[in-house]
């Protein structure tokens, strides 16, 4: 059994998920409620919850309150907001978990079946750097889920990334990284950064970008010595981008 608490304002919110949890995730045992960050500290505190699924906004505080105010958190965290906005990619750039309210059955069993698999990884950096991105004007650090944890990079220093099936690979200068999200997942999150998806198998860092290429197809030459490929259909887009910067 997984132990958690569910903390909203709204009592409504709370009855409808803990229906759910009953219904759909009979494994996970509601131990106690809390409708503000100071009721839900003091639960964290006593319960000792495995599981936390955390309201974003509520009156009195954030969610993210809370996690500051327990800088060694020890449990997993969904979130659950009704808003998308800035705060939804700093989580995702973080590698949490949220659901969007009104929770969707599907969306809260993928969930809670990615806490199952991911209870031996170590989480206490993911909240500091969550922390991080939502205290800065930027994202500066993305949290990427590797198979013993997790990669913690800033965009800048990520040169490329090349589709592997479900899995990416991101290189940096002086290293490969494995992550277990696919390259859409990536491309998403990256597109503010200056990221350019070169072909279906690429994702280029284009301040990385050296040397283009048209022999034997369309190539680009990355900073670390690498090619990554343009496809045909994007060779135009790439070079107008190219030539305003």
């Amino acid at each position: 059994m997984i132990s958690s608490i569910i903390v909203d304002d709204e009592k409504k919110n709370r009855d409808s998920l803990r229906k759910l949890l009953q219904e759909y995730c009979p494994d996970v045992m509601v131990k106690a409620e809390a409708a503000s960050v100071a009721e839900a500290t003091a639960c964290c505190l006593k319960e000792k919850p495995e599981l936390v699924f955390l309201d974003v906004e509520m009156p009195n505080g954030t969610g993210f309150d809370l996690l500051r105010q327990l800088d060694s958190a020890d449990f997993k965290v969904i979130f659950v907001t009704a808003h998308s906005h800035y705060a939804i990619k700093a989580i995702r750039f973080s590698a949490l978990d949220y659901l969007l309210k009104p929770v969707d059955t599907d969306d809260l069993i993928d969930a809670v079946r990615k806490v199952k698999e991911n209870r031996s990884r170590p989480h206490t950096n993911q909240y500091k750097t969550l922390l991080e991105n939502l205290n800065t004007s930027g994202l500066n650090k993305l949290a990427i889920p590797i198979k013993d944890g997790f990669a913690f990079l800033a965009p800048e220093e990520i040169i490329r990334l090349q589709a592997d099936g479900t899995y990416t690979h991101l290189y940096t200068m002086d290293q490969k990284y494995t992550g277990t999200k696919n390259i859409k997942e990536y491309e998403q999150l990256l597109l503010d950064h200056y990221f350019f998806r070169s072909h279906h198998s690429h994702l280029i860092n284009l301040r990385h970008v050296k040397k283009f290429s048209r022999l034997d197809g369309y190539f680009v030459q990355m900073s670390d010595g690498s090619q990554a490929e343009i496809s045909r259909r994007k060779k135009e887009e790439f070079i107008e981008i190219m030539s305003k910067h």
